[in-house]
């Protein structure tokens, strides 16, 4: 069936409070929404991608004056040949960053169509199940005025446990290693002794040594108990430091939400800098490439935890042998502040250590044109 047509548009979603991480202030979320028609059909499919706190209209764009007119009159089923056909015109723009996020929205609302026009949720489609799948709570960021920094984080484990969910992760490398290792220790004890503490640099130290010297704090800082995984620890462009980081920690390091495409993830795979694959269907290049990313890392022994996005990756995850756990954010609903523009009954569903996976055909995420039109008017 002929596509019709490909727009975008670009939404500014405020945050409520300012939120840091080790790198950066967040005060709002950019997301490009895509939506493909098709001819002799009603049905509509929609994909999105985030772009961090700048760039929706640069992605937007990227749809609408790259992408779409590849696209256009080409046959909606057809979905890898179009990934391949969108790879190729943006060999000249680059096939790295916002195109490639770009492409990525584009990606997911094809699949979300071929689902809907079937009927089917996009877990089935892809020979998994509309079942629970395991996810844990991700949070402690650093808000000043949430008073003592280990007083927070054990608040917020405390909230994480009583919700549900044992299984965390925090932040780490937005303050001196020390004060970090604090927060470590803050957070095992609020655990009490059950479940498992992930923690996310967010690319903070500057070497091998600095993040050698912070994972050995946190280590100590965790003690018996000891971590799940060590996230991010280094630029995702330094292979061969988050290589010799795996050789030596205890702790599994993991890394992989910034990469791009199946060539990035083979170095990654291939330089053994790695322990846990992160892949991000926002970020990577869409379904198409998430699938070929997630298999060849199970080729290789490695299991997977998506970044971001629990909406979209519930449904993957639970068509995914080796995916250990989804993220959600359990209290920090500002972060992942996309659910604004969803409808209230497409929201995402927690059970115990569990997200729910829809039954709706195709993502199963709708969105309210309302709170779209509003927010895309937002600067």
């Amino acid at each position: 069936m002929p596509i019709t047509s490909v727009k975008a548009q670009a939404v500014y979603i405020p945050l409520k409070k300012p939120t840091r991480i080790s790198t950066r202030i967040l005060d709002k979320r950019d997301f490009v929404i895509v939506t493909v028609t098709c001819d002799e059909s009603d049905v509509v499919g929609q994909g999105y991608s985030y772009l961090g706190t700048a760039g929706g209209r640069v992605a937007a764009a990227a749809v609408e004056d790259l992408l779409a007119p590849v696209l256009v009159g080409a046959d909606t089923d057809d979905i890898l040949g179009l990934w391949d056909r969108m790879f190729q015109e943006t060999l000249l723009t680059g096939r790295r960053g916002v195109v490639v996020r770009a492409m990525s929205a584009v990606d997911m609302a094809l699949w979300d169509l071929a689902a809907k026009r079937r009927g089917m949720p996009i877990a089935v489609m892809l020979g998994g199940s509309a079942r629970p799948v395991p996810a844990y709570a991700s949070g402690g960021y650093y808000r000043p005025d949430d008073g003592s920094w280990t007083d927070a984080v054990s608040a917020e484990i405390r909230f994480n446990v009583a919700n549900g969910f044992t299984d965390h992760k925090i932040k780490v490398g937005g303050l001196s290693i020390a004060e970090d290792a604090d927060r470590v220790r803050a957070a095992i004890d609020a655990m009490d002794g059950k479940g498992r503490l992930g923690l996310d640099a967010n690319n903070a130290y500057r070497d091998f040594s600095h993040a050698l010297e912070a994972a050995r704090a946190f280590e100590r800082a965790a003690g018996d108990h000891g971590l799940w995984w060590f996230e991010e620890p280094l630029s995702p462009e330094d292979y061969e430091g988050h290589a010799r980081l795996s050789r030596v920690l205890e702790t599994r390091v993991a890394t992989g939400e910034i990469h791009q495409t199946r060539h990035e993830f083979r170095r990654l795979l291939e330089e053994r800098s790695t322990d846990l694959l992160q892949p991000d269907i926002c970020v990577l290049g869409g379904v198409s490439e998430w699938l070929r990313v997630v298999k060849t890392a199970e080729s290789f022994g490695l299991s997977i935890a998506p970044h971001w996005h629990a909406n979209a990756h519930a449904p993957l995850a639970a068509a995914a042998p080796n995916c250990i756990a989804v993220e959600h954010f359990i209290l920090e609903k500002d972060i992942y502040n996309f659910e604004a523009i969803m409808t209230p009954e497409s929201r995402l569903k927690t059970g115990r250590n569990s997200v729910v996976v829809s039954d709706m055909p195709g993502f199963g995420v709708e969105l309210d044109d309302e709170k779209v039109r509003f927010y895309s008017g937002r600067q």
